[in-house]
């Protein structure tokens, strides 16, 4: 009976996905990207990692379905990816120093605090093609839903093992949740400028995070560049990534009451963060 759902350990996916996302060609361009989400949306900070987790999952859930040609595109134009992110950084840059939300609302409402959830889940979904270009993150994925002997099995290890890398993100936005409002110095606007006319509001927040933005995204272009976010320099940190939930799963691997446990903790504190939201 444990082999049939849970040949591997739900909780070994789960730390293997948080390992991976220290992965250094996954960690230079999400981790910027969040935090740089963090400052920009101050007042929707648990909401917003929401927003941003589910474009993640939006991108690597695919593959852990067996959508094989997404994998072998995602590994065929790595660099171009990582460029393509890079720029989308810098863009990201610009739009947050300005203060302008992209037209994601409902019409005839003022997008006046009102959280840029099409910046945020956009970012989110290049975060996971860029994770899931990243060798180990990838291969890591691929390797324990392969190993689940049904679908219902690939399917629940793979969510477990992208849930795994969204937490430690929930764990600062929880962290961060109603912390940031309260620093009035961050609502505070540090000049005004005037661009063709118009003039924008520049508020420290956004200044912080479109500084965030420049910089990841200029070492993202530049370390790809020059071969620093390569696939090959990825190898060592994947078989860490597999030995890491080889380790968990040879311990408690094909235990069916360890996994429903941790599996109702998990459903138990997704239940508890969108009651927060």
């Amino acid at each position: 009976m444990e082999g049939v759902f849970f040949q591997t350990s739900l909780m070994a996916a789960f730390i293997a996905g948080m390992v991976a996302l220290f992965a250094p060609c996954c960690i230079s361009f999400l981790l910027p990207a969040y935090l740089g989400g963090v400052f920009k949306e101050k007042e929707k900070v648990l909401f917003m990692t929401f927003i941003f987790g589910l474009g993640i999952f939006i991108v690597l859930m695919p593959a852990v379905l067996g959508v094989a040609f997404i994998s072998q595109m995602l590994f065929r134009y790595h660099d171009t990816i990582y460029i393509l992110g890079g720029f989308l950084m810098l863009i990201v840059s610009v739009t947050t120093f300005l203060g302008i939300k992209l037209p994601f609302h409902i019409p005839g409402r003022n997008l006046s605090g009102k959280p840029d959830v099409l910046s945020i889940f956009v970012l989110g979904i290049f975060s996971g093609i860029t994770s899931a270009c990243c060798a180990p993150v990838l291969i890591g994925i691929l390797t324990f839903a392969f190993l689940s002997p049904n679908y219902l099995g690939a399917l629940l290890i793979g969510g477990m093992y992208v849930f795994g890398m969204v937490m430690p993100l929930l764990l600062i936005s929880v962290f961060l949740s109603g912390k940031l409002p309260k620093l009035a110095v961050l609502r505070k606007p540090v000049s005004v400028i005037k661009i063709f006319g118009k003039e924008y509001v520049l508020f420290l927040s956004n200044v912080i995070a479109s500084i965030i933005f420049f910089i990841a995204g200029f070492f993202t272009l530049l370390l790809t560049s020059t071969g620093r976010l390569s696939m090959a320099q990825s190898e060592s940190f994947a078989k860490f990534i597999q030995n890491t939930g080889g380790f968990v799963n040879q311990y408690i691997g094909g235990n069916l009451v360890i996994n429903i446990i941790f599996l109702a903790i998990v459903l138990f504190i997704l239940y508890k963060l969108a009651k927060k939201i």
